[in-house]
């Protein structure tokens, strides 16, 4: 499944999509080992969002490292909001940032990506439109790693042993995860292809033009 004509991030790609500057990270980054609490806080961004946004939150999952029990991880919580369509920015950015939540990444070529982060608890709420290819990558990761311990171990070993590297970006160590999370991906259930794979093959094609990059799941979270 991996596909090595797929590239990581660029610095002025990753620029590019952050609403802001960037936060530089220039060294390792800190992973901490599971905490029972973080299903409660995702519970509690959970309301928060639906109260927010009512109807137009189609979906709200966590998922990312945090979302599965005995994984280590960075203490951020990923959240998957699925919302109708998420270039209409008009129909659900204003009620999040009411709420407190900011933007801080827009990628409408890759799946029409939005990142937001949270008014007083870190999390990264990655909004895409329903029917989204992404949606289901991110969601049989997950569950293949809570269902799975060799897949877990094997996920968690390659996490501590890139954390332990000097990173400019967060994000290039999310890019840095990508042929694992494709390996592990390969062994779920069967998938419609990542971004940039041959559409032909794609099942259940996102409204986004996909690009080449080479994607990880939760892209700079967990």
């Amino acid at each position: 499944m991996p596909d090595s004509a797929l590239e990581p991030l660029t610095e002025e790609e990753i620029r590019k999509a952050t609403v802001g500057e960037p936060v530089r990270l220039d060294g390792p980054v800190q992973l901490v080992e599971y905490d029972p609490l973080w299903p409660e806080q995702f519970a509690r961004e959970a309301r928060r969002i639906t109260s927010a946004l009512g109807r137009r939150a189609l979906q709200i999952e966590h998922i990312g490292s945090t979302s599965v029990p005995g994984l280590v991880a960075k203490p951020i919580i990923d959240i998957l909001l699925v919302v109708a369509d998420s270039s209409d920015e008009a129909t659900f950015v204003p009620a999040l940032e009411a709420a407190g939540y900011v933007i801080r990444i827009r990628e409408p070529d890759w799946h029409q990506h939005r990142l937001f982060k949270g008014p007083d608890t870190n999390v990264n709420i990655h909004v895409f439109s329903t029917g989204s290819v992404e949606i289901e990558r991110n969601l049989a990761f997950r569950d293949r790693l809570r269902a799975n311990v060799a897949d877990r171990e094997l996920y968690a070993q390659t996490k501590r042993e890139l954390a332990a590297k000097d990173w400019k970006f967060v994000q290039n160590y999310a890019d840095a995860k990508s042929e694992v999370v494709e390996a592990i991906l390969a062994r779920a259930r069967p998938l419609p292809p990542a971004a940039g794979e041959s559409p032909a093959l794609d099942r259940s094609p996102s409204k986004a033009k996909p690009s080449r990059k080479k994607r990880s799941m939760a892209d700079g979270g967990s």
